[in-house]
């Protein structure tokens, strides 16, 4: 296996520092070259807005962390950029765990596959339960933690681990994208959910839904592998997509989750 992502990986990729100032330009080379990919990302963002319009209610801003390379605004150009990182494409620097930003003055958090990469969550949730309005909410895309996503993410990057079993929510961090644990999500909303809603009783876990794009997010080769096949190829992807549907539970890779600040009074 470890054979195998080696030679799919893709030379512009391997020899990159993914704490480096020059990934997001790599990363954002590689989406350019990707109509199918960019598709994943599109849908993904489609997906964020339906639950926001569902089940959210707060007024104020809202922003995505950890934007990257194919930030919220490239669908919606409502949705602030921010990152971690500087990049020249992003409309503020902004850290999940001590966000500069009033109280009760933000609507929607967005993050794509960013909240595996807090260190210390518990501070992430704080912040949450202070920016937020009541009403508003966060809606996080996350690694799956289903057979197929447990064995891949095992074995897909050598910077992140996926360790469904581990103690602490805490991951010490080497660098903004080194050092994470990608089952964070099942641990955190799955495993310990009773351990989430004692500690942070205002924010509540409201929806959770799995993906279904996996089949074109791995043929797509993602941000860091070949693509597998070509783009005229994604009506057929996307049909087969569609039809295997129920078998979503097993071989889906990502899930979102949408936490919703209640009120005051609800949350008593």
């Amino acid at each position: 296996m470890k054979a195998l992502l080696e030679l799919l990986r893709d030379p512009a990729i391997k020899n990159a520092d993914v704490d480096g100032v020059d990934r997001l330009a790599i990363h954002g080379r590689m989406l350019a070259s990707k109509p199918m990919l960019r598709r994943v990302f599109a849908g993904f963002h489609q997906s964020f807005r339906r639950l926001d319009e569902q089940f959210l209610s707060g007024q104020g801003l809202r922003l995505e962390l950890g934007a990257g390379i194919a930030p919220m605004r490239d669908s919606y150009p409502d949705v602030l950029a921010t990152d971690v990182v500087y990049g020249v494409h992003l409309d503020r620097i902004l850290d999940a765990e001590h966000m500069d930003l009033p109280d009760n003055s933000v609507r929607t958090v967005y993050g794509q596959n960013c909240f595996h990469h807090f260190p210390h969550p518990d501070r992430f949730f704080d912040e949450l339960d202070r920016v937020l309005a009541p009403g508003g909410g966060a809606i996080l895309l996350e690694p799956y933690y289903g057979p197929f996503a447990t064995f891949l993410f095992k074995r897909l990057f050598n910077t992140e681990g996926f360790d469904k079993n581990a103690a602490s929510w805490e991951t010490p961090a080497a660098g903004p994208m080194n050092g994470a644990n990608q089952a964070l999500s099942y641990m955190v909303f799955v495993r310990d959910r009773a351990t989430f809603e004692r500690k942070h009783p205002r924010l509540k876990i409201v929806r959770g839904e799995r993906c279904g794009n996996y089949m074109a997010y791995l043929l797509s080769g993602g941000l860091n592998f070949r693509q597998l096949c070509p783009d005229w190829m994604r009506p057929l992807v996307d049909g087969i997509q569609f039809l295997m549907t129920p078998l979503n539970r097993w071989l889906a890779l990502h899930h979102i989750v949408l936490i919703r600040k209640e009120s005051v009074e609800n949350g008593a």
